[in-house]
């Protein structure tokens, strides 16, 4: 009691009293510019991310997005060139599914596809082969293959236009030498094809060797050093260690190869010369983007040519749809 008495009285505090819980002289309070600082602080770390992310984000939803939504409301209405739009649901798709010139272009799409991408990529895997051994000049032979990627559309294929040409061409002068008629490299269904094919697989040949060297080059080298051990050749060694090491390195070089192949566009409309856009004089090699361009910009129907280009995008979703599904079973087959 008398310690008590001595605490009301100003005396000392008892032991027992509970510490003082009086502020600092020199505390801030929570509202000071401490905490306002702080949380600007937690602001910066949480914004700068996003601030550093936001150009991509709006250049893609300026030039990728809206181009994309916009093109599919066109493919919804019939517009020419200078007109109003005007609603007409799917009936530019139906349009095209009633349409031969819609069908032969898509057949011409997947046959060039599938003699130029077969072929370029097949090339590649073998050039990439030779050039991952230890050659005299190989850096030379590494710049060499690249150079036709590095050549322009435009150059490329007026090039082998002379080349392909049916009266004083080099092709048909070689194949006369050896008893073979001349081929009508324009105007032929098969041989323009081919021809144009040759193109796509000149320039791009290169540049899958390259990418499938930095694969091969990534394939650890004890592999091959235990496969030499068992016997096997140089042969086996490529098929049995470098392909199943640089499937997935394959699967890349094939999506892209055939979203190429649906966009070709510069190749055709150049070997074709006047008749380029149609695809020849009998529409023999026009594909999905020569079509889609006369529908735009020469008879004026952007709807119909909105429609194909959306119809283009739906086959590029399935085939990368496919092409994923049978790398994800070759992935499980692998795991069990």
């Amino acid at each position: 009691m008398a310690t008590s008495v001595r605490a009301r009285n100003g005396g000392s505090p008892s032991p027992d009293a509970p510490p003082s819980r009086s502020p600092h002289p020199g505390a801030r309070r929570p509202d000071g510019p401490s905490a306002r600082r702080s949380r600007l602080y937690r602001w910066d770390l949480k914004a700068t991310p996003y601030v550093f992310v936001a150009p991509f984000f709006l250049t893609f939803a300026a030039f990728g997005l809206f181009p994309l939504l916009y093109t599919g409301w066109l493919s919804l209405n019939r517009v020419e060139l200078g007109g109003d739009p005007q609603w007409k649901g799917l009936e530019n798709y139906t349009d095209l599914a009633d349409s031969d010139f819609f069908w032969n272009a898509l057949a011409n799409t997947f046959t060039i596809g599938v003699i130029s991408t077969v072929p370029q990529l097949l090339m590649a895997l073998g050039l990439a082969h030779l050039l991952n051994y230890k050659l005299r000049g190989r850096g030379f032979f590494r710049v060499a293959v690249l150079a036709p990627y590095a050549t322009s559309i435009a150059a490329a294929t007026l090039v082998f236009t002379q080349l392909f040409n049916t009266d004083y061409g080099l092709i048909n002068s070689a194949l006369g030498l050896v008893g073979f008629d001349p081929v009508d490299w324009e105007s032929s269904k098969w041989p323009a094809q081919i021809a144009i094919s040759v193109i796509v697989t000149w320039r791009w040949t290169g540049y899958n060797a390259l990418i499938y060297l930095a694969a091969m080059q990534a394939v650890p080298q004890d592999l091959y050093e235990a496969a030499a051990l068992d016997g096997a050749s140089r042969w086996r060694q490529f098929l049995s260690v470098t392909i199943p090491s640089i499937r997935p390195t394959i699967l890349f070089t094939v999506i892209v190869s055939t979203i190429g192949a649906t966009q070709l566009f510069g190749e055709p409309m150049l070997y074709g010369g006047s008749v380029g856009i149609s695809g020849g004089s009998g529409n023999q090699f026009q594909t999905l983007s020569l079509l889609m361009y006369e529908k735009g910009w020469v008879t004026g129907a952007l709807g119909q040519a909105s429609a194909i280009a959306w119809v283009m995008l739906l086959l590029l979703l399935l085939v990368a749809g496919l092409q994923a599904l049978i790398s994800r079973v070759n992935r499980k087959k692998l795991g069990g």
